[in-house]
């Protein structure tokens, strides 16, 4: 695994830059609500984890 710049974390880094950045006008503002949005059910999709209940197999 690869090491980035010591105590900078890329997440935080793109979070910061998101924050920064304010949108022009309300619809702008609702685009970026909704990617916000977006990425945070995808990633609720990605850590979902089914029991698997049937103990035929």
């Amino acid at each position: 695994m690869a090491k980035g710049k010591a105590g900078v974390d890329k997440n935080l880094t793109n979070v910061v830059s998101d924050l920064e950045r304010d949108p022009v006008n309300s619809h702008e503002a609702q685009q970026m609500q909704q990617a916000v949005n977006d990425r945070r059910h995808q990633d609720a999709l990605n850590h979902h984890k089914n029991k698997d209940m049937d103990p035929s197999h």
